[in-house]
């Protein structure tokens, strides 16, 4: 088993317990934005981060979609990008990177992604083996080999993958990385649902019989057409859009996941999409996010996270709050 460092304590306001998981920050750099566990060092001081979320690992290496993969998108700022899930591959991932986590400045959670159920559980069964990765994200955005429909936007599924991964993770708190695409029937709520509570024995350090947390949410789907050529900007035609057009989205949609499935169940968000100020942070935790990834912003300006972690400490002092984690929901309605 690989120990995890010790780590020195931070601001107190901002110090946030996520599923029992100690985190000097909500701010956490989200999967695919920040490399596979450090390389962000020599531009941002992550001992002030709360977490990293490594690259997405699938059981396979993938080489991913042709470029162009990432685009800028001209409607109201942020990203396209179709990246195909590239990754080294849990193999890899296991020889060149896990020896390194625990020596990490800040939190690693695992990233997982696949295309079947054991796939996602292969992988979730060597990440729960490492003492450095106390925590892994879901990411169910992934067409179902077998079905043809992302694991995100099918309660049935979602809750089949949900037991599956929970039966491996023994000793890793579960989070779940939720798609925006569920509208209608089912919602993304349905789904959330089916995610915290899908049947089966209640496993993990928290006993929970599905996830610990909630990240809401990936991308939109999106696309792009160059009207000289004709032609999509994108070699896979669509990808998905990030940045500060879907914020609003995301905080819609973490305000009605908090209300409607998260609050009873005391489970956890973490509000990911478009935050570049720490005015979208506080928005998310306001809505009922506990914590708040950043991606988008980091291709703008890599040190745009240590100017939202000054800005969201002045904002939770000048609301008289001893800890940020009071404000969790707490928009006047």
């Amino acid at each position: 088993m690989l120990s995890r460092s010790s780590m020195h304590p931070d601001d107190p306001i901002l110090a946030t317990s996520l599923a029992g998981l100690p985190l000097r920050s909500p701010l956490i750099l989200a999967a695919g934005t920040a490399g596979y566990l450090d390389e962000m060092r020599e531009v941002l001081d992550l001992s002030r981060i709360g977490a990293v979320v490594t690259k997405s690992i699938t059981a396979e290496p993938r080489d991913g979609n042709p470029t162009w993969r990432i685009i800028e998108s001209r409607s109201g700022g942020g990203m396209l990008n179709a990246i195909g899930l590239a990754n080294v591959g849990l193999e890899r991932f296991l020889e060149h990177f896990a020896p390194r986590l625990a020596s990490a400045p800040t939190t690693i959670i695992g990233s997982i992604a696949g295309f079947s159920i054991d796939g996602y559980v292969r992988v979730a069964a060597a990440m729960n083996e490492i003492d450095a990765i106390p925590a892994v994200e879901l990411n169910v955005s992934c067409p179902n080999v077998h079905g043809g429909v992302e694991f995100g936007v099918d309660p049935a599924a979602m809750k089949e993958l949900t037991r599956e991964v929970r039966r491996v993770l023994t000793r890793t708190r579960l989070f779940i990385k939720l798609s925006p695409i569920a509208v209608g029937s089912p919602s993304i709520v349905d789904i959330a649902r089916a995610a915290i509570d899908p049947g089966g024995e209640p496993a993990g350090p928290n006993s929970r019989p599905g996830a610990d947390a909630l990240s809401i949410a990936n991308t939109v789907p999106a696309m792009a057409i160059d009207p000289e050529t004709r032609r999509p900007r994108l070699a896979n035609v669509t990808g998905g859009l990030s940045g500060p057009a879907i914020h609003p989205i995301a905080v819609r949609l973490v305000h009605e996941v908090y209300r409607k499935a998260a609050k009873d169940t005391s489970t956890p968000l973490i509000g990911i999409g478009g935050v570049m100020r720490w005015e979208d942070a506080a928005e998310f935790i306001l809505a009922g996010a506990s914590a708040f990834e950043m991606g988008t912003a980091l291709f703008a300006d890599p040190r745009s996270p240590s100017r939202v972690t000054r800005g969201l400490t002045a904002w939770a002092r000048r609301q008289g709050v001893r800890s940020i984690s009071e404000l969790v929901g707490a928009v006047s309605l």
